[in-house]
């Protein structure tokens, strides 16, 4: 399960051309993609298990599905600052980025000085992996405390103004997963969307009033109150 051919040869044969026209509904790029369901990859990267040389080298093919894979089968604790900052220059596809930051970029020490730089980005995937890793960290950072999101607020509330689909989206996305970690936070969030329709910023109110639609619902502060 070493050899890069051959795992490029086994993608191939699982591969549905058909699912191609499913994946590009949902707005991923398919320049370079055999056509496979998740699921499917998944279970070829347990059965390789944990490999970053492997890892890096799937990287390198470009091709969609080695991409992900490589972030299933990557090793976090080898992951340097210098590959995150090559594999985000190289995001084509918003599915890739969010499973390179779930599955790995957040787990390292770098999460936190890369979500300051990246959310301050102009290209359109590396400011959106800089709010991913935000909502990752409040999702599945049990431990990281307040005072961390507190910090992503102002970010989140200086950059609402940009509309672009896949960076809109991710700003939304984190200011949601913060408020949903606790009651303190919670409260934070919801000033934090206060203040971006204060902006009075059409382009920006759409994040706002979607995460206060969230956050205010019921099941949302059963959650945080309970």
């Amino acid at each position: 399960m070493n050899d890069i051919e051959f795992i490029l040869s086994e993608l191939q044969s699982i591969s549905e051309p058909d699912y191609l026209k499913k994946m590009a509904y949902f707005g991923i790029d398919i320049s370079k993609a055999f056509g496979i369901r998740v699921p499917n990859i998944r279970k070829l990267g347990k059965q390789i298990g944990k490999n970053q040389e492997l890892s890096l080298l799937l990287w390198e093919t470009g091709f969609h599905e080695a991409r992900l894979l490589a972030t299933f089968i990557g090793d976090y604790k080898q992951v340097t600052e210098m590959q995150i900052n090559a594999w985000t220059k190289d995001f084509i596809s918003w599915y890739i980025c969010d499973q390179a930051c779930g599955n790995l970029f957040v787990k390292t020490p770098y999460f936190k000085s890369k979500i300051f730089e990246f959310a301050a980005a102009e290209a359109e995937f590396i400011k959106r992996t800089g709010f991913v890793l935000m909502a990752e960290a409040a999702v599945h950072l049990k431990k990281e405390p307040d005072i961390t999101f507190l910090g992503f607020l102002p970010v989140i509330e200086r950059e609402a103004y940009d509309n672009r689909n896949f960076v809109k989206k991710a700003i939304n996305w984190a200011l949601r997963q913060i408020g949903k970690r606790n009651a303190f936070l919670h409260r934070q969030a919801l000033q934090t969307a206060n203040n971006i329709l204060a902006q009075n910023n059409k382009k920006a109110n759409w994040i706002a009033l979607d995460a206060l639609r969230e956050l205010n619902s019921d099941a949302v502060l059963a959650k945080v109150n309970s």
